[in-house]
């Protein structure tokens, strides 16, 4: 394992999350990482969106760093350094000889997927953590037969779970190999196994008690997701998936992950590896079940970030000698490609309208937005801030100054344990343009507009309503403020 985890290698790691660290400082915070950096202010076992991992993260990172970009994504870049050392131990326990740990753990850094992952937090950010720790529990459980291993990988895989529901995927893939597999049979029987298996549910077991508090809404909302359909084309949606992950793992990336899946598929049917049958088992059901969504509605290209792992080991272990070179540019391609993204994410030097945009769409404006819209308050005589949409809200909790009260609208916010603004009080709700039909509040009467802009180049526009607390409203919450 020393010789593997050389210096140059454990150097180009700790470059690597110097860099991100810096780009978490220089970053704009997207509307989902701030929506998430709220969750970290309102601590709760679970949300209507996800389980509360990531809502930890940003806890954690923001009361070490604060609450700015580098505190609320903190753990990101420390996490994602930790799974990649997981990744390469797990690659050497399951191919020893081989020296493909540091090119598993090289080609999956190289990923957009995974470097977006490792700076913006979202919750796969923490998913991907604790999904490859999960693979170094099992990895090490094959190479030494020490049932103990169980008990880790079940504390792994229920933290996984803490993270994402798709970490079920997880589970199902290994209980299956053990199936599958004549040589891993036994541990079926064994009480290591149950253990951990049990261990993993009482990591859960809080998201399980807040849904059954709550309607199960949380179960319906994801759970709903699978299966579901829509008007589109069947094609369309296969195309945007498979497109979206060549262009997402970066096209030679997706290219070794598909034909080393395939390699260790071979080499499981035909020479009986059992640890190949590991990474078939992870990788091609989850990867069967995204095909099979897209054959009805759209899947999102971070959902099969799970598949990766697996893959680059796979990628790593059976693409041999000859595939040296390529995997080399594959690997800087990637490098490229992601530097390249954060820095027009950073900085803009090319500029680019929003639709050709995406990192304008997403990161352009935030702070001077929150400028214009407390001058506008202060204009108006209002005494808050509100927004239907969450990701505004959450942007706006986080950049107005902190005597600012930021009223989010929604039914989900009835899910937070957050205050309702006093009857009486007067506000100044903030619109997207991109919105159809009336506002949410009732009675609201326009105000004016403002513009969220990076560099000159408008990245979206809002309308401004003069609105008035009179208990009528759906359901609203105060939002937290920085500290």
């Amino acid at each position: 394992m020393a010789r593997t985890m050389r210096n140059p290698w454990v150097v180009a790691l700790l470059a690597l999350t110097a860099l991100r660290l810096a780009a978490a400082v220089l970053l704009p915070v997207s509307p989902d990482e701030a929506y998430y950096w709220v969750w970290g202010r309102a601590l709760a076992p679970s949300y209507y969106d996800h389980p509360p991992m990531v809502a930890l993260w940003t806890a954690a990172g923001t009361a070490l760093a604060g609450d700015t970009g580098l505190g609320i994504r903190l753990l990101g870049p420390l996490g994602v350094a930790a799974a990649s050392i997981l990744l390469a131990r797990a690659t050497e326990a399951l191919f020893p000889g081989r020296s493909a740990g540091p090119w598993a753990a090289a080609l999956l850094n190289a990923t957009l997927l995974f470097s977006a992952g490792a700076v913006l937090v979202t919750p796969d950010t923490p998913l991907l953590v604790f999904w490859c720790a999960a693979l170094w529990a099992v990895a090490e459980l094959y190479r030494s037969g020490d049932g103990r291993w169980w008990l880790v990988f079940g504390l792994l895989a229920g933290l996984a779970l803490l993270s994402k529901y798709t970490a079920l995927l997880l589970g199902f893939g290994v209980i299956l190999w053990l199936a599958a597999e004549p040589t891993m049979r036994r541990w079926l029987l064994r009480w290591q196994l149950w253990a951990g298996g049990a261990i993993a549910l009482l990591c859960f077991a809080p998201v399980i008690w807040w849904n059954s508090q709550h309607a199960w809404v949380s179960f319906a909302k994801q759970g709903g997701r699978a299966g579901s359909t829509s008007t589109g084309s069947s094609l369309r949606y296969l195309g945007e998936l498979i497109g979206g992950q060549a262009a997402l793992a970066t096209p030679l990336i997706f290219l070794f992950c598909i034909v080393g899946t395939a390699l260790a598929c071979r080499a499981w049917l035909r020479q009986r590896d059992a640890a190949a049958g590991l990474l078939v088992c992870v990788t091609v059901p989850s990867a069967l079940l995204f095909l099979w969504q897209a054959t009805g509605s759209r899947v999102q290209g971070n959902w099969p970030a799970i598949l990766y792992p697996s893959a680059c080991i796979a990628a790593a272990a059976f693409l041999g000698p000859g595939w040296r070179r390529w995997k080399q540019a594959g690997i800087a391609f990637g490098a490229v490609v992601t530097v390249a993204v954060l820095v027009q994410a950073a900085f803009s030097p090319i500029p680019l309208p929003r639709r050709n945009d995406p990192t304008l769409a997403r990161l352009g404006g935030w702070p001077a937005l929150a400028a214009s819209v407390e001058q506008a308050r202060r204009a108006q005589g209002a005494q808050f801030v509100a927004a239907e949409e969450y990701g505004l809200a959450s942007e706006l909790a986080l950049h107005l100054p902190p005597g600012t009260p930021v009223v989010a609208l929604g039914d989900r916010w009835d899910l937070f344990d957050l205050p309702a603004p006093r009857a009486g009080q007067t506000g100044l709700l903030i619109r997207s343009g991109r919105r159809s039909g009336p506002p949410l509040w009732p009675d609201a009467q326009p105000a004016g507009e403002v513009v969220r802009a990076r560099d000159g180049i408008e990245a979206e526009r809002y309308r401004l309503h003069a609105v008035r607390v009179e208990g009528s409203e759906p359901p609203l919450a105060v939002l937290p403020s920085r500290r």
